[in-house]
């Protein structure tokens, strides 16, 4: 009931390679190669992305020209098709000059040659791996980087096409981060050291932009929301979440009306000033006057943060920036992406609760969410309602961005599984988390990168995905596995 504001969307460049000489010594060949193409543009295009086709480049003339119309286009990936041998004079000025990622394909017609039948010209359709290690040599001695290798058959090849879907999805996400507009508002929650950031260091790895925000403004956008938008964002979060009785903790009841009404107008003044600042995410932290306007405003934006999340902006508390972009990232590969940190060891079973006290990604939850109003947030000012749900059983991944001596920007990327069972009735996010060679080893070395606190939670193993963004954004990274 809860889609995205826009669509995952990335502009992708194709174009093939050839040698020229081939054309005059087998008539129709370059006519066959087309076609061969062709049926990879279509495997492009079946990713629901926009795709800009440069044809045959086989002259290092028609490969200047290229570049340039590439440069034209503002593309977020370059797949270069290896339709056969090409000599690397056809790809040195792309490489060399192209600021955007590169990704070579040989996917070879036929699944074998029949050696007793075998031709000449057959071999030339089939010899998509033959130049590529010339392009890759060449790249790395101008300095240069291809991104990938894809390596395989045209068609009926499940592996081959994951990797193109993988890097389709890479370039979604670098799509939306050009330019992307992540508010920080408010103040870092005194005394967490790893949670300071440079917004300029952030806006120079990742091309994005950090407005800084009032309070002010929310509360007056606050004030200035309709009764019927808050009652429509009411009726929502009641289709949205269960509200069922307090169990075992004390700081939790039922969901007041009062609490219901206020997450409700909170989440219609959202709304409303991320439309106003053009917003793609929020991390934001303020203390406010007790029982001031300001800081009950402030303490109910979880449940609106929530929905917001569900629709592709994620909003991140605790002022964390980094962890923000995080879930920006995951939700932008369609895996999710809560705000997360550790909970309590079972050492018993050997797992480890997963959550935190929101916002959560509500598209990745087991179930229908639920909302507890709490008596006071543990840790924070403010009371109100709250957001709990068990994570979808399955895979899971964590990636957090952290900054090592000198400010440099890692990422600390593991891999696990959540897995059914109780979680306490707090009003709080969690999962069971299990991870190899045992949960105790794996936090083990998870803390020892140091990572902040927090981190981006998502479904499916995604670790290798992230680490090949990482590498596209020049960011050393570190996957933790068993």
């Amino acid at each position: 009931m809860i889609g995205r504001r826009k669509r995952r969307m990335a502009k992708i460049g194709i174009f093939g390679v050839a040698h020229p000489v081939y054309w005059g010594q087998f008539p129709g060949l370059k006519e066959k190669l087309l076609e061969y193409h062709s049926i990879f543009r279509e495997k492009i295009l079946d990713q629901e992305v926009e795709v800009v086709d440069f044809g045959i480049v086989d002259t290092s003339q028609l490969a200047y020209g290229v570049l340039e119309q590439m440069r034209s286009e503002s593309l977020d990936l370059v797949f270069c098709n290896m339709l056969t041998y090409a000599t690397s004079s056809v790809f040195a000025p792309i490489i060399r000059d192209l600021e955007v990622p590169v990704v070579l394909t040989a996917l070879q017609p036929l699944r074998r040659l029949d050696c007793a039948s075998a031709s000449t010209r057959q071999q030339l359709e089939n010899d998509n791996i033959c130049s590529v290690p010339e392009f890759t040599c060449t790249a790395i001695r101008m300095g240069r980087k291809v991104q990938d290798v894809i390596i395989g058959v045209l068609e009926g090849d499940p592996q081959a096409e994951a990797g193109i879907r993988e890097w389709c999805e890479i370039a979604k996400v670098l799509h939306d981060l050009k330019g992307a507009r992540f508010g920080l508002m408010g103040h870092v929650l005194e005394a967490m050291y790893d949670m300071h950031a440079d917004p300029a260091e952030l806006s120079s790895v990742f091309g994005i932009h950090i407005p800084l925000l009032e309070i002010d403004d929310v509360c007056r956008i606050f004030r200035e929301v309709p009764q019927e938008e808050a009652e429509g964002k009411r009726s929502l979060i009641l289709e949205c979440f269960d509200t069922p009785d307090p169990v075992s903790d004390p700081l939790t009841k039922k969901l007041t009306e009062e609490d219901l009404q206020q997450a409700a107008r909170t989440a219609a003044a959202l709304d409303r000033f991320v439309e106003e600042y053009d917003l793609t995410g929020l991390a934001y932290y303020y203390n406010g006057q007790p029982l001031s306007e300001t800081q009950r405003i402030v303490s109910s934006f979880i449940v609106g943060n929530s929905l917001l999340n569900a629709q592709g902006i994620p909003m991140c508390g605790e002022f964390d920036i980094k962890t923000c972009i995080a879930m920006f990232i995951m939700d932008r590969l369609d895996m999710g992406g809560s705000f997360a940190e550790f909970h309590p060891f079972d050492f018993e079973e050997d797992y480890i609760m997963v959550g935190h006290d929101g916002p959560h990604h509500i598209a990745i939850a087991e179930g229908k969410p639920v909302l507890r109003s709490l008596k006071k947030y543990h840790g924070k000012p403010g009371s109100g309602a709250s957001v709990e749900f068990k994570l979808k059983e399955g895979p899971i991944t964590m990636l957090g961005i952290t900054q090592g001596y000198g400010g440099k920007i890692r990422f600390v990327i593991g891999e696990g599984f959540s897995r059914k069972g109780p979680i306490p009735p707090t009003g709080n996010t969690n999962t069971r988390g299990f991870f190899e060679p045992t949960t105790r080893e794996f936090i083990k070395k998870w803390v020892m990168e140091g990572p902040t606190h927090h981190y981006a939670l998502g479904i499916g193993h995604h670790a290798d995905t992230i680490a090949k963004i990482a590498e596209v954004l020049n960011i050393e990274y570190k996957i933790i596995r068993g």
